[in-house]
């Protein structure tokens, strides 16, 4: 019996050739296709899935990190693949702490995706070992510390050096001297300059709050 698959997928492109590779196994049925990681929980509620693609950043901006954690939860016999372009640093660490069963980058990874579907229903766990190579300024997201990306990360919020340091419980000049390091490797001259580009290349990525 061919096992079904969900795609959480925003992006016409990716989405239509998940479903061409779907079709094209005999391993596997394509079950339905969402645009939106909040409608994946109540489609697990009430259909037989047996996996799910599901990219991170969906339509309207509902999370598939967050959808995934909750399926999870009420299904954990359900697989759950990550799918995503988007190098943020921070979420091969949480797909894995949630129980996501593989992440897969749509640009550059080896393994195919059907592969890793199929590892995937055998019982595997398919991580990549790092986030893709981004070039930015004069160096690359890999010649960060995992410090300095969280700290990356905070910029993008636009709040001050002191909410910053608040919220990572560490001192004014410690964020101070993270910002140093990032504008000496990459060469950037301005804050802004070096936070337009990481948010731009995707290195990181955080959402903004919603206004209360």
């Amino acid at each position: 019996m061919a096992y079904s698959v969900l795609i959480v997928e925003d992006q016409d492109i990716p989405r239509e050739l998940f479903e061409i590779y779907i079709h094209a196994s005999a391993q596997f049925r394509h079950l339905l296709s969402v645009t939106n990681a909040s409608a994946a929980l109540s489609i697990c509620q009430s259909s037989p899935v047996d996996l799910i693609l599901m990219d991170v950043l969906t339509e309207l901006g509902h999370s598939g990190l967050d959808a995934a954690e909750e399926i999870k939860r009420q299904f954990p016999r359900i697989k759950i693949i990550i799918v995503t372009s988007m190098p943020e640093y921070s979420w091969l660490s949480r797909a894995r702490d949630i129980g996501v069963d593989s992440f897969w980058y749509k640009d550059g990874q080896k393994d195919g995706l059907l592969a890793v579907m199929e590892r995937t229903m055998a019982g595997e766990h398919i991580y990549p070992d790092e986030t893709p190579l981004i070039r930015i300024g004069n160096t690359t997201n890999h010649a960060f510390t995992e410090r300095e990306l969280d700290i990356l990360k905070e910029l993008t919020t636009g709040d001050t050096n002191a909410e910053i340091a608040e919220r990572l419980f560490v001192s004014v000049a410690t964020v101070k001297s993270h910002i140093q390091h990032l504008m000496e490797k990459t060469g950037f001259k301005t804050r802004t300059e070096l936070v337009s580009e990481a948010r731009g290349l995707g290195i990181v990525y955080k959402k903004r709050q919603a206004e209360p």
